[in-house]
């Protein structure tokens, strides 16, 4: 029996060393597919380092700057996104070094959570638009960014504008503050823009998400830059990618209205294929700035180098969770693998056949890599068997007596040392050299999931019979979110504080001459103004003082542009040492603030001011030889009177701005008219000329807005001319 035994382990054995060489000229020629890769780029960089850096300096981002914004939308897909798409938006308002941006979210009508949560964003940022789509949810991604665009295209109608560049996020991105100025800088010479990815990096033993860090560090820090210098063609990494309009329109013809193909899982992939067979310009921008402060990387950690932690990127987190790592990869392998190759099949040009291969190799490298990590462990227990009970028996070693395995061990031992550094080295540059040692362990684990990862994906395809049924399977995102909190109405906020009662909310809002609900209990003297900035304020979580508007620092408001002043109708009030506040009737957004800071290049902030006090403020300092009789008048009394605070409550209650009336007639959406001030210059026209040239409102309208305004300052003016 014991002789059977050692002659069954002999063959087993003989067999492994049959695997074995197999094994190793498989690897072998992977190795030295990575090779290549390896030598392209290491001997571009340095011809492109003798021939163009020696002789013209790195482009910075002062050049970003000069682009005058065009209107760009970002398109978020959002499936039990609850919490997350908040951040997303605070973040990137906070942010963003631009102004001239909208963000459309999609979201199902059976996902009431997200909604809710996304309602509560768009009350809060005026350029995040919901989006439902017409299907319930989950559904696949290409889908639902089917539906986004549909809305962005009715969002233009009624805008009256046309975006320059649709933008791939989602919702959990950290975006770079100069990505969209990047992207305004391209467009529309390039057609499609992808940027790097970089994930955020675990705690040292976070091994699943941090082998997405190696990943994505190596593959967006070389491998892509050699596709697109061999093939001129750039797959999108489905986030931080950027289409143009004409690449838009594009695959809306092809598609008969339907840009993305609903069926794939990897839409995203299938995108840069299909613009590169158009002839259309796809490229991957990797764009450093020298300023620290407008990289997402501002803590420098040894090993980093300065181009690679500052370049413009897109920073989110992976999952951390082995079974949901395994589920994402597996949607992935699916997308580029079969159904790549049943959608795209192959090209008629070599080298664009051979990055095919790369995309589709997994199958083949990542089964081997798994193979080779069992055998190395069988090795391994065989020498400990060996160490730990020396007097045992002992099998002639795999490794001997076959100088064609040992002299592929040698050459693939070579080779993976290659790899070893070649991985180590991308992740030091951007992460530093803690997480550029931890590469080397993480690539077994990184070997482990995407062959599991394999096996889910033929799985599924094989019970489906079909890789285009497959449906999306979703992972879960993070995002260091904070909750929006739930908003009380203004009407009921005031009853339950006993400023008001039923009855007189009632009337008030089913008044057939349309205003704001507190601007109408004002005028039927329910509320003083006071009153409703401190429900406002408490309603919006926004800080709030009293305003007179005569009574101002002159210098401040002399060093106050006219043009932000009258644009974003607020008024320079104080300092609290270098940040200036400003005061205003109405919520600020900070993409408005945003812009206001940068022009000023100090920081500000705003509070809410009482009801007309702005107003009137902006026709007293700013109004010039534009004012009529009537309102100078009207000036000169509240001049005089400045300190009688009845006389500015009963007139300032009269004042209305030209887009509020518009906005609360419902002529205007308030996204629509947000997106209107973008472009709109004091200094050239009045807002209601501005309107009407962009189509926004008729003639009709207009003179129409125009007479009531008048006739509230008319009103206005008689109070004045009573008191006096």
């Amino acid at each position: 029996m014991s002789l059977l035994l050692v002659d069954a382990l002999a063959y087993v054995l003989f067999g492994l060393k049959i695997l074995a060489i197999v094994l190793a000229i498989l690897m072998f020629l992977l190795g030295l597919d990575d090779l290549f890769i390896d030598l392209v780029y290491w001997s571009r960089r340095l011809i492109r380092r003798l021939s163009i850096y020696s002789r013209f300096e790195r482009a910075d981002e002062e050049r970003l700057f000069e682009a005058a914004e065009k209107p760009l939308a970002i398109m978020v897909p959002a499936w039990n996104e609850v919490g997350v798409v908040g951040e997303m938006a605070r973040l990137a308002a906070s942010t963003l070094d631009y102004e001239n941006y909208q963000i459309f979210v999609g979201t199902y009508p059976n996902d009431p959570q997200t909604q809710a949560d996304v309602d509560a964003v768009c009350r809060h940022f005026p350029n995040v638009h919901k989006v439902v789509c017409a299907r319930p949810g989950p559904t696949s991604k290409a889908d639902c960014l089917n539906n986004i665009i549909d809305a962005i295209l009715r969002f233009e109608a009624d805008a009256r504008v046309q975006f320059a560049g649709f933008i791939l996020h989602d919702a959990e991105d950290v975006i770079s503050p100069m990505e969209l100025r990047l992207f305004n800088y391209l467009l529309p010479n390039k057609d499609m823009i992808q940027i790097p990815v970089y994930p955020f990096a675990p705690a040292w033993k976070g091994f699943t998400a941090g082998h997405y860090v190696d990943e994505f560090a190596e593959n967006h820090g070389k491998d892509v830059i050699v596709r697109e210098a061999l093939t001129g063609q750039v797959p999108s990494a489905g986030v931080g990618t950027c289409f143009s309009r004409k690449a838009i329109a594009s695959l809306l013809e092809d598609g008969d209205g339907i840009a993305f193909d609903v069926q794939s899982l990897t839409e995203d992939y299938d995108i840069g294929f299909r613009l590169k067979r158009k002839g259309m310009k796809c490229i991957f921008a990797r764009y450093s700035v020298d300023d620290p402060k407008l990289a997402l990387v501002r803590r420098r950690k040894l090993g980093m180098n300065r181009r690679f932690a500052q370049v413009i990127c897109v920073r989110e987190h992976f999952p951390r969770d082995l079974q949901h790592a395994i589920r994402q990869k597996s949607r992935w392998i699916t997308g580029i693998v079969f159904q790549g190759t049943r959608n795209l099949g192959w090209s008629s040009k070599a080298m664009l056949n051979y990055f095919l291969w790369r995309d589709r190799r997994g199958m083949i490298a990542y089964l081997l890599s798994f193979l080779v990590n069992l055998l190395f462990l069988v090795l391994i227990g065989m020498w400990l068997i060996s160490v730990l009970a020396p007097d045992a028996w002992h099998f002639p070693s795999l490794l001997g007596n076959s100088k064609l395995l040992s002299t592929l061990l040698w050459l693939n031992g070579l080779m993976l040392l290659n790899r070893l550094f070649q991985r180590g080295w991308f992740v030091t540059r951007y992460y530093g050299i803690g997480e550029g040692l931890l590469s080397a362990p993480r690539m077994m684990w990184s070997n482990f999931v995407n062959f599991f990862a394999n096996l889910r994906a033929l799985r599924q395809v094989l019970e489906m019979g079909d890789s285009r049924r497959v449906a999306w399977d979703k992972t879960t995102h993070e995002f260091p979110a904070l909750a929006s909190p739930q908003r009380t109405a203004l009407g009921q906020q005031l009853v339950a504080q006993g400023l008001i009662s039923e009855a007189q909310l009632e009337a008030a809002a089913t008044n057939p001459v349309r205003r704001r609900l507190g601007r109408e209990l004002l005028l039927r003297g329910h509320i003083d103004s006071t009153q409703l900035l401190q429900a406002l304020a408490e309603q919006l979580d926004e800080p709030w003082a009293p305003l007179n508007p005569f009574k101002l620092d002159k210098a401040r408001i002399q060093a106050f542009p006219r043009h932000l002043a009258l644009r974003y109708a607020v008024l320079p009030v104080d300092e609290d040492g270098q940040t200036l506040i400003l005061a205003s009737e109405r919520q600020v957004s900070q993409v408005s603030l945003g812009a206001i800071s940068r022009q000023l290049e100090r920081p500000v902030r705003y509070r809410l001011a009482p009801q007309g006090r702005v107003t009137l403020g902006l026709r007293y300092w700013y109004g010039g030889k534009r004012l009529n009789e009537e309102t100078r008048t009207v000036l000169e009394i509240l001049e005089r009177r400045q300190d009688d605070d009845a006389l500015l409550e009963r007139i300032c209650i009269r004042q209305v701005l030209f887009g509020d009336l518009l906005q609360v007639r419902g002529i205007l959406p308030s996204a629509l008219f947000n997106q209107a001030l973008i472009d709109f210059d004091p200094e050239r026209q009045s807002l209601g000329q501005h309107l009407l040239e962009r189509g926004m409102i008729d003639q009709t309208v207009l003179d129409d807005a125009l007479r009531q305004q008048a006739a509230e300052q008319h009103e206005s003016y008689l109070l004045a001319k009573e008191a006096e």
